[in-house]
């Protein structure tokens, strides 16, 4: 078997915060011995997080068993998420301010594996073409995660899942303005849409406001591309269950790496 040395594009302040966190977590069940310290188990998890390494290259370059590996992941990462800001929080944070605005949007995690044949039907993306978890996404007006939500199934459009999770009333609530794509239609009050096209009423007025608007909107892409940068979520071959938990730890690091 060969072996060879990797990269994790992460600072040490990343790692020492997971450390920390694996320790107090430790000390708090009574855990007395493990196979792996806290930093070397910070280490695998953000290997599997960062770079998508599977449990089994994973287990046998860090000298451990597969079944050791995947509990400590999913350790970790329950950690993590449980760390995520909730959409109440989120929502109060970027309502405070000064721009008052935040960028909403969706997209379409893939998975390796649905179940049984009624939920691999449910999980299908028509707009995506394969079958993922749809998450939605809160940014500042720079793009910066702020929030994810839940899973839901790759079917489920992005009105819908905003509805289901309800980002549109919370927002609402707290007066806060949403930009959104053309996915939105229908939100109503507060989310600001771009004109849809008519023959005769699309006016050279209209499309200088399309422009504008998607010049403000292109932004959430960045927050999408930051999270899609840990590997872990280009297919995730984990349950499907996983993917909110996954979704929710690399928000938790990223806005620790920004603080």
């Amino acid at each position: 078997m060969l072996f060879y040395p990797s990269v994790i594009t992460l600072s040490n302040r990343t790692l020492d915060y997971v450390a920390r966190l694996i320790r107090r977590h430790r000390t708090s069940i009574g855990s007395r011995w493990r196979r792996l310290p806290s930093n070397r188990q910070a280490l695998l998890v953000l290997a599997h997080l960062r770079n998508g390494d599977t449990y089994q290259r994973l287990a046998t370059g860090f000298g451990i068993g597969l079944a050791t590996a995947y509990r400590y992941i999913r350790e970790t990462t329950d950690l993590l998420a449980a760390r995520a800001p909730s959409l109440t929080h989120a929502v109060a944070r970027l309502a405070g301010s000064f721009s008052n605005y935040a960028l909403l949007d969706g997209t379409v995690i893939r998975i390796d594996r649905a179940g049984d044949r009624e939920r691999l039907k449910a999980c299908y993306s028509v707009k995506t073409r394969h079958h993922g978890i749809t998450v939605q996404v809160l940014t500042d007006p720079y793009g910066r995660l702020a929030w994810v939500s839940d899973g839901l199934p790759g079917s489920v459009y992005d009105l819908t899942a905003a509805r289901t999770h309800g980002i549109l009333d919370t927002c609402r609530d707290a007066g806060l303005h949403l930009v959104a794509d053309r996915g939105y239609i229908g939100a109503g009050e507060g989310v600001h849409l771009p004109y849809r096209r008519y023959k005769n009423e699309f006016t050279p007025g209209r499309r200088a406001a399309n422009r504008a608007h998607s010049a403000i909107r292109c932004l959430v892409e960045r927050g999408i591309a930051t999270l899609k940068n840990w590997r872990v979520l280009t297919r995730v071959r984990a349950s499907p269950h996983r993917v909110t938990h996954y979704a929710r730890a690399i928000l938790t690091l990223e806005q620790r790496t920004r603080s």
